[in-house]
């Protein structure tokens, strides 16, 4: 049987201490780490928006921008939700606060043992992919399986539970078409409403998706059913 080969972890090192990015590259790259180094903020900042890293180790003190304001640039300004594990000399409670008010997933205190430092990034790398298993995405909306919180363009969208039965369905589906009759029993069963009760939870559904954006996503398909994609067939 062909044994299967985990895909490297992709990590961005930020750290201006050229001694410590020797130690920490010749230690992950045994452990199938792909790694980029950045020696300030600035250039941390343009390699982590223009990169798919799986994790970010971000060291607190940097030339020309600090670790925090590196962390708060990409939280709050690119929305990058890439795991941050943030290294200081600083040990105190305050500091913590401060690297994970701005969006730190983790800290790891100087001097650190490289074997903590691998474990804490593995546990980092899981549970986002855990995370992004329960993350449907079309375009620019996302909804959230586990906790069914619904967004479109970074904005918050309340929808009724048959609505979120629906929207689920075609984004799990998406790009392809889900049958009428697979959304009517989805619904209600064997006992669908008289009239055309679908017609009505789309209605609905595309007012709250579709209406506020400058580009529909929720599309008829004529006497087949409806598909959610970027772009009609």
């Amino acid at each position: 049987m062909e044994q299967v080969t985990a895909p490297p972890i992709r990590a961005l090192i930020v750290e201006d201490n050229r001694d410590i990015c020797g130690n920490i590259a010749e230690y992950l790259e045994r452990h199938h780490y792909v790694l980029d180094f950045a020696y300030d903020g600035m250039s941390a900042v343009q390699l982590a928006l223009t990169n798919p890293y799986d994790v970010i180790v971000l060291d607190l003190m940097l030339p020309k921008m600090d670790g925090l304001s590196v962390c708060h640039k990409l939280r709050t300004d690119a929305a990058l939700e890439t795991p941050i594990l943030m290294l200081t000399a600083r040990d105190t409670l305050d500091d913590k606060l401060k690297g994970f008010s701005v969006g730190a997933d983790d800290y790891l205190s100087k001097p650190f043992e490289l074997q903590e430092l691998h474990a804490r990034l593995q546990a980092l790398y899981k549970r986002s992919h855990r995370k992004a298993a329960n993350l449907l995405t079309v375009g620019d909306l996302t909804m959230n399986r586990s906790t069914l919180q619904v967004h479109r363009a970074g904005r918050r969208i309340d929808i009724t539970p048959a609505g979120m039965k629906v929207l689920q369905r075609l984004m799990e589906a998406a790009p392809s078409v889900v049958a009428r009759d697979e959304l009517e029993t989805l619904l209600w069963a064997d006992e669908p409403p008289d009239g055309d009760g679908l017609r009505s939870h789309m209605y609905k559904l595309r007012q709250i998706i579709d209406r506020p954006f400058d580009s529909p996503l929720i599309h008829t398909v004529h006497r087949i059913g409806y598909r959610i994609a970027e772009e009609p067939e």
